[in-house]
């Protein structure tokens, strides 16, 4: 109730302000001066205890409101003052009610809309964040989940339904193998879906004249402006041909293994023979190959590799190496 008065004398003030202005321009030199002026003194102490107990929203708001109550009786006033003078006091209640009612209007209007929110949504618009559209191959892979728990993807993450259908297809294929990867892939949306650090949306958007599901989906992330996440190298090849933003996780995964330089020693297992005649091979912590030269009589043994070669090849990296030649303590893997 206090701030509804303080609202009127704020408004009757205002109004009281202008129509002395019009009537009389030395206004200071006045009696009129002298208690507008006091008025104000009064109505700024007033203002200032109780914009102390409001939030930013009412006190935005509810001046808003005030200040456009006020133009609105203005301008609803003005063809009574040039139709008659005598009209004066029926348009001083027109600015009066128009500038409370608007105050109060903008107080009502700062209990459901917070300017915070209004802020964050400025923000969002005026930084605009790609949506990231995942494939069924890399749900089914199921690194995307870690990669999402870890904060290394954020934002929002869109499922297209032809895409959910295709997953929901293979989790009831008659083939044990198809059935187990469609479940699995069910499983990591769900994992998604309960993670904070993103939003997951299933978007039933779909392009009818198109029938096939990758030509589709490559088209719907244009359409939407966002990013195809994938490990689909063909996939990711017809991406780049039609220009769409496409994130590759295995390509991803390969930046970062750690790595190996020419002449590094490395202690390695010897897994199996490799496909030429004295060829052993082994594998890094990460799954990256390593082809021991001369090392088939180490298979089932832990030696010191010295790595001679490293080549990069679009399906990964390729390690060459042989056994240091003054290892002499092999020992057993246990």
């Amino acid at each position: 109730m206090n701030l509804l008065i303080l609202i009127f004398a704020i408004t009757l003030f205002t109004v009281t302000f202008i129509q002395l202005q019009i009537e009389d321009f030395a206004l200071q030199h006045s009696l009129k001066g002298i208690i507008v002026f006091a008025g104000t003194i009064f109505l700024t102490l007033f203002a200032y205890l109780k914009l102390k107990r409001m939030n930013i929203s009412q006190i935005i708001f509810g001046i808003a409101g005030l200040f456009s109550g006020i133009f609105t009786g203005i301008l609803l006033s003005l063809p009574l003052l040039i139709f008659s003078l005598n009209l004066k006091p029926v348009a001083f209640i027109f600015i009066t009610g128009f500038g409370y009612a608007g105050a109060v209007f903008g107080l009502k209007k700062a209990e459901t809309i917070k300017i915070i929110e209004i802020l964050n949504f400025m923000k969002k618009e005026a930084i605009w964040e790609e949506p990231k559209i995942l494939d069924t191959n890399v749900l089914i892979d199921g690194r995307i989940a870690d990669l999402i728990e870890l904060g290394f993807i954020k934002g929002t993450i869109l499922i297209p339904g032809f895409v959910l259908r295709e997953i929901q297809y293979i989790a009831d294929s008659p083939d044990p193998l198809r059935r187990a990867k469609g479940r699995r892939a069910l499983d990591i949306l769900q994992k998604i879906q309960r993670t904070e650090k993103v939003k997951l949306e299933i978007i039933e958007k779909d392009i009818p004249e198109i029938k096939e599901v990758d030509i589709k989906l490559l088209e719907l992330t244009r359409t939407l402006r966002g990013t195809l996440i994938t490990n689909d190298l063909n996939l990711i090849k017809i991406a780049q041909l039609r220009d769409v933003p496409v994130l590759n996780l295995n390509e991803l995964a390969q930046a970062m293994r750690p790595p190996v330089l020419p002449g590094e020693v490395l202690k390695l297992f010897v897994v199996k023979e490799g496909k030429e005649p004295d060829q052993g091979v082994a594998y890094l912590d990460d799954g990256t190959m390593v082809v021991v030269e001369e090392g088939r009589q180490y298979i089932g043994r832990t030696i010191d590799i010295v790595i001679h070669s490293v080549l990069q090849t679009s399906t990964g990296r390729m390690i060459f190496g042989r056994p240091k030649s003054e290892d002499f303590s092999i020992q057993k893997e246990e």
